[in-house]
């Protein structure tokens, strides 16, 4: 066989054995590597390479050699969840930056990070001014997190302790031209539904590249022409004009009676349905 054939058959061979043994040890670690992982991981690499080309050199050895660096994490991962003390010395710790809005310097020495890393970590973050940070920690993996000082966090409905309703994730039901069902029906709605919206987008199932919709109705396309633009949906923005065309037409009757009961009755009236559009204004803008 020439050596150029073996080259590609021993390098086929591996990168299925690499990604057999990739699967079987988990998301995790590709996702969050350890300093252990991206050790064995390197090696794991280096000697499918050097197998793969080798033509004179075994294979079976290779693969003994690969299937036990690839054991060595998966042992270390059963251990780590029973031993803390152990997950520590495999995974390493996080190490704090800023504690109660101070930088701790010798913990950036420790990590070896100078202040202008420190400075990029945190723009990073979109965090521009230090005195904002009331915690930050840089993670085992490297992952650098940050909490605000409570003055300077975004508002909630609860801090103000407003009720909002539960939001579901948007789900794809269009791509590539084609109907998703299981999606479509995962938030209560249909094809009809469906071929409705598309009818008032004036848009064709075909020309839809991609297309999402939300748990309370909204579609919104992508589609292949982008030169084509698709009007965004007015239903809501019209629901909340007509609701304050609503409240604003009582005031008026509330003004231009003469009967106390109805006054009294078209100002009570008002007053109630000023009160539901401060509360639903934010979902119909």
């Amino acid at each position: 066989m020439p050596d150029w054939l073996q080259v590609v058959l021993r390098s086929l061979f591996f990168l299925i054995v690499l990604f057999l043994i990739t699967k079987w040890l988990g998301k995790k670690q590709i996702s969050q590597l350890s300093f252990f992982e991206y050790v064995t991981g390197i090696t794991i690499g280096n000697v499918g390479a050097e197998l793969a080309t080798k033509v004179e050199g075994n294979i079976f050895h290779g693969v003994l050699s690969i299937l036990v660096f690839a054991f060595a994490p998966f042992l270390a991962g059963l251990i780590s969840l029973k031993s803390k003390i152990f997950r520590d010395l495999v995974e390493g710790k996080a190490t704090v930056f800023i504690k109660d809005g101070k930088i701790l310097e010798d913990n950036l020495k420790k990590e070896k990070y100078t202040t202008d890393e420190l400075l990029w970590l945190l723009r990073s973050k979109d965090v521009f001014d230090i005195s904002m940070v009331e915690f930050a920690l840089l993670e085992a993996n490297g992952v650098f997190s940050v909490l605000l000082k409570k003055e300077n966090q975004p508002l909630t409905p609860k801090d103000i302790n407003m009720k909002v309703d539960l939001i579901k994730e948007p789900q794809t039901i269009i791509m590539d031209g084609e109907i998703l069902d299981e999606p479509l029906s995962a938030i209560g709605l249909n094809r009809n539904w469906l071929s409705t919206e598309l009818e008032k987008l004036d848009v064709l199932l075909e020309n839809v590249f991609l297309g999402q919709a939300k748990s309370n109705g909204e579609l919104t396309v992508d589609l292949y022409d982008d030169k084509i633009k698709v009007p965004s949906p007015q239903e809501k923005p019209l629901l909340l004009a007509t609701l304050k065309k609503c409240q604003a037409d009582l005031e008026v009757f509330s003004l231009s009676t003469d009967s106390k009961d109805a006054r009294a009755m078209y100002s009570k009236n008002s007053e109630k349905l000023q009160q539901a559009i401060d509360e639903v204004a934010f979902l119909l803008k």
